[in-house]
This record gives structure tokens, sequence and C-alpha cells, in this order.
């Protein structure tokens, strides 16, 4: 394993690429329930926004077949162009590679479906002619069973793709709760989107901390905890 895949992924050092989290395709998901899915993924979205990291977002056969990006995606960045394409493979669009390039950054963290279709040949062939590193987002891509999702992740990993989970590169990214600028957004995620860890947030500001419910911001609570 290279030297460079093993750096932590930072603000700095990565970009972010959506493909096709459009209905059609997110109705053919079958390794994963569709509703975690979106959330997992608007997540990713939300937190990359709050880092500042280049955002791609590509869809397929939009008005044919695939229908619109999620809603919810598109309001996290309402300003990203959609690279629209015909081939199930991203990186065969001219679009995406000068977007990619244009970044100038060689991690690329993706999410998208279905992970053993578009996901697998973007991320194969951005590390074949390219030279990138892929780190997928395996909770945040899906696939039309758990056999078809699980073994593209193994042949992936294999060729030497990173997997990754949601939840760690958005905790990655923050790395030390003493990041003030970061602090109370990343919490504003974690709260909305992260579960059981969420309700964990909430409980410990509402019941071990006793702040008032509802009418004290949690960040008033954490903070002093954080900056121990």
């Amino acid at each position: 394993m290279s030297h460079s895949n093993l750096e932590l992924l930072t603000a700095q050092n990565c970009q972010i690429i959506f493909i096709d989290h459009q209905p059609q395709m997110a109705f053919g998901v079958q390794s994963i329930d569709r509703q975690v899915l979106k959330n997992n993924t608007v997540g990713l979205a939300k937190a990359a926004k709050v880092f500042d990291i280049p955002c791609i977002i590509t869809t397929v056969e939009t008005e044919s077949f695939s229908g619109h990006t999620y809603p919810e995606l598109l309001d996290v960045f309402p300003q990203a162009p959609l690279l629209e394409r015909t081939s199930m493979n991203s990186w065969d669009d001219q679009k995406v590679r000068d977007a990619l390039a244009n970044n100038k950054r060689k991690k690329v963290i993706v999410s998208g479906l279905w992970t053993e279709v578009c996901n697998n040949s973007f991320a194969l062939s951005a590390m074949l002619e390219g030279g990138y590193e892929i780190y997928m987002v395996a909770d945040a891509s899906g696939g039309t069973s758990k056999e078809a999702h699980d073994y593209a992740m193994q042949r992936m990993i294999q060729a030497g793709v990173i997997p990754v989970t949601w939840q760690q590169v958005l905790l990655e990214w923050q790395r030390d709760w003493a990041k003030r600028d970061t602090y109370n957004a990343v919490m504003d995620i974690v709260r909305e989107h992260s579960g059981a860890y969420g309700m964990g947030v909430d409980y410990a500001y509402t019941m071990v901390h006793k702040a008032a419910e509802r009418t004290t911001s949690p960040h008033e609570v954490l903070a002093p905890i954080a900056a121990k």
C-alpha cells in the first residue's frame, strides 16, 4: 500500500462525487434500506459542505429513465452543476474527467448507485487511467442485491479501493473536537443523520447535562465538553 493511502482524509486533500442518486436507480437497490441509503447520502453531502469539499454530482439518462436527483441532495448543493451522461461509467464522460481534474485532488470519495455497475466501473477506470485514489462509501451506495453490492466492494478492494462509511468520513474530517469552526455543524449532522449516535447526543445534553429540552441549543451544553 502506498503511503498516500495511509494519509487521513482532510478538508484539503480530497474531493467527492455523487453518482446517479436518482429515483429509478434507487428503486433497484436491495442491498440497503432505501431510506437509510438516502439518509446516509444526504448526511455525507452535508458533511462535505461543512468542510468545503469540492463536490461533483453526475446523473444518467435523467429524462428518459432515471428521474431527477434526490431533492434533498440538491438542497445541499443548489449551485452544483448536474453532469448528465449516457455511459454507465462516469469516467467515460469528458465533463466528469474535467471536473475531477479541475479540483486538483487525487483522493476521490465516491457515493453512488449501483455499486456493482456505476461505482465499480468508475472506480477501476479512475484508478487505472487517472491515477486517482478511490474511497468508496459503502453505506451511501447500494446494489441490486446484497451479493451484488458485497462482491463489487470486494472486487474494488482487491484493486486498491479503500472502503469507508459516511460517518467515518465525517469524523475523519472533523478529527479534533477542539476545531470550533466546524464543531457545531458536525453536531447538527450527527443529531439529524447518525441514528443512535445522534440520539445519544440529545440524551447527553438533556438528561446528563440538564439542558432544557427544545429551548437550549446543544452547542451551549456540549461546547465545554468538547473543549476539555
